[in-house]
């Protein structure tokens, strides 16, 4: 992408183009920077030539970010971020600038899970800014790889067949929990684990590490729960738990949690199915202050 003639980046032409990708549009951005749209769209294409690399593409009458675009709009971001903060210094204010988190939550991780995970974050003597995107694991890895993440959490590790260079750091593992509405989880309780069989289950979709592990669990038991739903969302499933409409796990690490927000009780827990968590990066050596205070209190406290 790097043009070895050019000496020096214009910085103009960066904050036309980052003023048009913030915005959204050419004409909001002319409108912000009080500039003509001509001006602004033979600046985006000089920039463009400069960096040898097509910055938007059209989507219908709009513009969208080509990968090089999200890769160059983030730098942009970072370095008006620095120059405010150079401004604010100078006029003898804080600087007040926190630092830029931006995490991908894999959509089969539950949310109180990733709370717990992420929460540590906000406990630097720093201030940050916490950005989370949820998607497939396969599209927040793409992401990653455009370094558009500094991190992915996921409950399962990058396989080999994926072709991203990122690594797996492993934050820890914990049980599995069984919870329900008041009736059934009494109902449940008398001869657990073996009052599971034919119990009706609410379970996650097949391609989640929790669904296949208790899916081995019930096979190795030789039991049949009643499966009266599947749920893609966590905490749509949980909500459905809440109602009565079947039993439901979930991680032990939030067992009060879920007890105390989906006012449920717990059935028992089931000792041998164990759910890991990953913290997938670009770097071996984990660099980022935030990531590494995740990772260190999620080994040392969470899943101690």
């Amino acid at each position: 992408m790097y043009n070895s003639s050019m000496e020096w980046l214009n910085y103009h032409h960066l904050l036309y183009f980052w003023t048009v990708a913030k915005e959204g549009t050419i004409a909001a951005a002319c409108e912000k920077l009080n500039l003509a749209q001509p001006t602004i769209s033979t600046q985006i294409r000089t920039l463009e030539r400069a960096l040898g690399e097509k910055l938007f593409r059209r989507v219908g009458r709009n513009l969208a970010l080509t990968e090089t675009g999200r890769l160059v709009y983030r730098y942009a971001d970072e370095i008006f971020s620095v120059g405010r903060e150079l401004l604010d210094t100078l006029k003898g204010r804080p600087a007040g600038s926190p630092l830029r988190f931006t995490v991908g939550v894999a959509d089969v991780l539950p949310k109180l899970v990733a709370y717990r995970l992420l929460e540590p974050a906000f406990n630097l003597p720093e201030p940050v800014q916490l950005v989370c995107r949820e998607g497939t694991p396969a599209e927040l890895l793409a992401k990653l790889a455009i370094h558009e993440l500094d991190l992915v959490l996921s409950d399962s590790p990058i396989g080999p067949d994926v072709k991203v260079r990122a690594f797996n750091h492993l934050l820890g593992e914990c049980c599995v929990s069984i919870f329900g509405a008041k009736g059934l989880a009494t109902a449940h309780r008398r001869r657990f684990p073996g009052s599971l069989d034919g119990a009706p289950f609410i379970l996650p979709m097949g391609n989640t590490a929790l669904r296949r592990s208790l899916d081995h669990w019930f096979d190795s038991e030789d039991m049949r729960p009643s499966v009266v739903g599947e749920f893609q969302d966590s905490a749509l499933l949980k909500v459905f738990g809440q109602a009565g409409a079947g039993l439901f796990a979930a991680p032990t690490i939030i067992e009060k949690e879920v007890q105390r927000q989906y006012r449920v009780r717990l059935v028992g827990r089931l000792e041998s199915v164990n759910e890991r968590y990953y913290a997938i990066s670009v770097e071996r050596k984990v660099r980022h202050p935030a990531v590494a205070v995740i990772a260190d209190t999620a080994r040392n406290k969470l899943f101690k």
